[in-house]
């Protein structure tokens, strides 16, 4: 990891966020964060206001060279079928 910071944990085990962290992330007062747990850390990401716009266009490489609306006549024609016939 690189510019570590220290923060103390305060006895209602609350933190400050660093003022390098707040400029970089353009976290603010009022501001909610995510508290995410992994492999034995706490990882701090801005919450976003609206997810929809937060992933928009994620994946979008797995589309590239795929026809989507040859796609979704497929998958719609397939739910028309039951698993019977």
């Amino acid at each position: 990891m690189e510019n570590r910071i220290s923060v103390k944990v305060s006895s209602r085990y609350q933190i400050a966020v660093p003022r390098q962290a707040r400029k970089r992330l353009n976290i603010h007062s009022g501001d909610r964060l995510l508290v995410d747990i992994q492999e034995g850390m706490i990882v701090l990401l801005p919450q976003p206001q609206r997810y929809t716009n937060a992933i928009a266009g994620l994946h979008k490489e797995i589309w590239k060279d795929v026809d989507v609306q040859s796609y979704l006549d497929r998958e719609r024609e397939a739910w028309k079928v039951s698993p019977s016939d």
